[in-house]
């Protein structure tokens, strides 16, 4: 059972994107491409500073987005750290909002072991955070295996509600449609309801698509890679996700995968990836 073309983009409508703190003076280029409104996830780099990383969700907020801080439990150096991270979050870019992962780190830097440990802290409400995004692998994960991806979304999803937050879920990206379809027709089958937004790589060099593949984890099958375009021949051409999205939004039902967006990754910069996103979406508007 698959959806229509109309039917498949509505999940065009309400896209998200993200910003490392070193590409603030980005947003401010990128502001012309990007809807009021939208959802800017922040991201939590071991190579970044607190500083920065308030300094993107402030930027985001001025430039009147919706700025979603990801707090990675893991490199989180005590409760001081992340007491302080809420609190100037709050001051200084109004988030009600945020993204709780576990983390790189194979060891903690601090007490939070995974992302329950930060959401039972009690500490995200305490500071105003109403939703809480928690992560998903419809490609799986490199070191946890797929029954335990599946009880820990679950366990997530009741303690977010019982804890009274509304909640969604966002995937890692990756280059296989077909295969992120069926991830959300198990989803919804397991009887987890939550909204997703589906990881999509922005457009980049094949190069960089494939580095950043391989350090967060993501299987690059040889079919997969080449139905998305990663042609081995042209390892610095920009590549865009063109392919991908066609399956997605035709093979996307509602009544099948239920209530899902797309979530940008910026790995060239947020203003390419957003001037990508206006114009693909232009493109495919009836004439």
């Amino acid at each position: 059972m698959t959806g229509d073309a109309r039917t498949g983009d509505a999940l065009l409508a309400d896209w998200s994107t993200d910003l490392s703190g070193r590409d603030v003076p980005g947003i401010e280029q990128a502001r012309p491409f990007i809807p009021p409104g939208t959802r800017v996830y922040v991201g939590f780099l071991g190579r970044e500073d607190f500083p920065m990383r308030v300094a993107a969700a402030r930027a985001a907020r001025r430039c009147g987005f919706v700025p979603v801080p990801i707090i990675a439990a893991r490199r989180l150096a005590s409760e001081d750290a992340l007491r302080g991270y809420l609190t100037d979050l709050a001051s200084e870019a109004a988030v009600t909002s945020v993204m709780v992962v576990g983390g790189d780190p194979a060891t903690p830097l601090g007490p939070y072991d995974d992302a329950a440990s930060v959401i039972g802290t009690g500490l995200l409400e305490e500071h105003g955070v109403a939703e809480v995004s928690i992560p998903a692998y419809p490609g799986g994960h490199p070191v946890i295996p797929a029954d335990v991806l599946w009880s820990l979304l679950t366990e997530r999803a009741a303690t977010l509600e019982a804890r009274g937050f509304r909640s969604e879920v966002i995937t890692q990206f990756g280059f296989d449609a077909d295969e992120v379809l069926a991830w959300l027709a198990d989803l919804r089958a397991r009887g987890i309801t939550l909204p997703v937004q589906v990881g999509v790589p922005g457009p980049a060099a094949a190069r960089l698509l494939v580095s950043t593949a391989a350090v967060c984890g993501v299987a690059v099958g040889a079919e997969a890679a080449r139905a998305y375009g990663l042609a081995p021949a042209d390892p610095d051409g920009t590549v865009g996700p063109e392919r991908f999205l066609g399956t997605l939004l035709t093979g996307y039902d509602p009544r099948v995968h239920g209530d899902v967006r797309l979530h940008f990754n910026s790995f060239a910069g947020i203003t390419p990836t957003a001037e990508w996103i206006v114009r693909w979406i232009s493109d495919r508007a009836p004439q």
